[in-house]
């Protein structure tokens, strides 16, 4: 699904020489090279402030530590998703309401939101699925309306750009009241281990975060608030400090990749690709096709005895899952997320695919999916 062998290969040098740099200095904790990286990402985003910090679920746990939410308040975010998104919400005592999403985009959908908001509301989550941004837009309005918090969830679409209506353009996570991605290395922007980031333009709550993160204080040995223990090591920091530069080379070659499965498989009415976000560009951490009127799970099981790996993200919705039942939920409630759980499959999608490997994995499919 992703060679990150072949990805170091092209920068080896650069890669070598900032991880020898951290074992000379021996600042393998808050060293130089993660205040690096921290500018230079700063830069690249337009972020008025980064805090690294150890993996993107502390990201997220953070976010909403930082905004004092208390036990009850309602936080909303998509049934569609990773766990970590409704996960951080629960283990705060915060409560998870959960929408529906759009069966093109496979993001949050806009008026399922609308329709969850109630006195309790506090926060919404989007998550910008597998590297395009949600509708902000209209979620942002949203939030201004009802006085809520937006915390993006951009752990799959680092470098993936938003146009507004007025023509201003902004990042993925920065666009909302704290945004928050992940460096586990199969992201397009990863790291050699786990890693992650806190993204916000307030400067005040930048210190809020800082502390948290840093077991709730600003000054060493007191201790203010209740904070964790999460930061980027200086290795993985040296790691994404050489990838850094590259970002915009790695999406431009997945979204060319994406590009030669949409004409591959435009003309099958069983392969339905990628919707794509009116105003938001796709970055393709991961390219999923929705499979119609075939059966999925015989055609990954096919697909594997031919060498290509797939994956399912993500067969259970998080209504559905055993730690997060909740008697507000029923089988049905959200028939989107639950048909793309049975009919979703990704296919190979990383910086270094070849048109080689792309004719090989795309008319397998094909044949495939017309044999069955």
């Amino acid at each position: 699904m992703v060679d990150l062998q072949a990805q170091y290969q092209r920068i080896k040098q650069d890669i070598d020489a900032g991880i020898q740099d951290v074992i000379d200095s021996t600042a393998f904790i808050k060293g130089q090279k993660v205040a690096d990286f921290q500018a230079h990402l700063e830069a690249y985003t337009g972020s008025g402030h980064i805090i690294p910090v150890g993996n993107g679920t502390d990201a997220l746990q953070i976010a909403l530590m930082a905004l004092g939410l208390q036990p009850g308040d309602e936080v909303i975010t998509p049934t569609f998703t990773f766990i970590a998104t409704a996960e951080v919400v629960a283990l705060l005592g915060l409560t998870p309401v959960l929408v529906d999403v759009d069966w093109q985009t496979m993001n949050m959908d806009t008026e399922s939101v609308r329709r969850a908001i109630t006195p309790k509301t506090k926060a919404i989550v989007p998550v910008h699925l597998f590297g395009q941004c949600a509708d902000m837009e209209a979620l942002t309005e949203l939030a201004r309306l009802h006085h809520l918090y937006v915390i993006e969830d951009a752990c799959q679409a680092i470098g993936a750009q938003y146009t507004f209506a007025n023509g201003q353009t902004r990042q993925a996570g920065t666009m909302g009241t704290i945004g928050c991605t992940s460096f586990f290395p199969s992201k397009n922007l990863g790291c050699y281990g786990d890693g992650g980031a806190v993204f916000t333009d307030d400067d005040d709550l930048a210190e809020r975060i800082r502390a948290i993160a840093n077991h709730g204080s600003r000054i060493r040995y007191h201790h203010d608030i209740v904070g964790v223990n999460s930061r980027l090591d200086s290795i993985q920091a040296a790691v994404l400090d050489a990838k850094l530069p590259h970002l915009d080379e790695y999406i431009a070659a997945r979204q060319k990749a994406a590009d030669y499965y949409d004409r591959a498989f435009a003309g099958c009415d069983r392969l339905l690709i990628p919707g794509r976000e009116a105003h938001s560009t796709h970055v393709f951490h991961q390219y999923t096709l929705r499979i119609v009127g075939t059966d999925r799970d015989a055609l990954r099981e096919a697909l594997a005895q031919r060498g290509i790996p797939s994956m399912v993200y993500y067969p259970v919705p998080l209504h559905q899952q055993k730690a997060y039942l909740d008697p507000r939920y029923q089988d049905g409630d959200f028939p989107v997320a639950e048909r793309l759980a049975q009919c979703v499959l990704s296919l190979p999608m990383h910086t270094e695919l070849d048109e080689e490997q792309l004719a090989y994995i795309t008319s397998n499919v094909l044949d495939l999916t017309l044999d069955n």
